[in-house]
């Protein structure tokens, strides 16, 4: 039977898409899989490593526009569908999905959604940090063309850098527009 495990990151920060990840663990296991927020850095781009070279895995993202144009939430569904459906084209088809949070998206495959469920299951554990590794290299890239934002180090969230930033530079291209913080201080509403 074909067990995945979903999440997401990326739905709290000012800036950037949402990512999913859905990860279908090998037989023998990954030792040291935890929720991606309990984990250093080093420890998480290990984990990556070997989830990517020993688990079957798919990946989806939801862009800033889509998050602005249908809500973070559905956008996190539709980044989850992604993921899930890149899995699908690689020839596996779930048997039965276990989703980090305490909603589903509207889906074709029999689901499961479990509060905590990246500290519970190894399955939803690896996808945690494999969406949070890939939206991360994404933001470090995108401080190389947004500079001054400081998404290196704050990977979009609103800290203080960012804020500062936001109010000395204005919004970028990759800033959700829908997001109050940004909204609130640059737009008509």
């Amino acid at each position: 039977m074909i067990i995945v495990g979903v999440d997401e990151a990326g739905r709290g920060p000012l800036a950037g898409p949402v990512v999913a990840a859905a990860v279908i663990l090998c037989p023998q296991g990954i030792d040291g899989l935890d929720d991606s927020k309990k984990l250093s850095a080093k420890r998480r781009a290990a984990l990556e490593g070997l989830i990517l070279t020993q688990c079957q895995v798919g990946i989806g993202l939801a862009s800033v526009e889509e998050i602005d144009e249908i809500n973070i939430l559905q956008a996190t569904f539709l980044a989850m569908t992604r993921a899930v459906e890149a899995l699908c084209a690689k020839g596996f088809d779930p048997a039965h999905i276990l989703v980090d949070g305490n909603r589903l998206p509207r889906w074709r495959w029999p689901a499961e959604a479990v509060i905590g469920g990246d500290a519970l299951h190894p399955c939803i554990s690896a996808a945690s940090i494999i969406a949070k590794e890939h939206r991360d290299r994404i933001m470090i890239a995108a401080d190389a063309d947004y500079p001054g934002y400081g998404w290196s180090s704050n990977k979009g969230y609103g800290s203080a850098t960012h804020m500062a930033a936001l109010a000395k530079l204005g919004p970028s291209p990759l800033h959700r527009r829908s997001f109050a913080p940004v909204a609130q201080h640059f737009f008509d509403l």
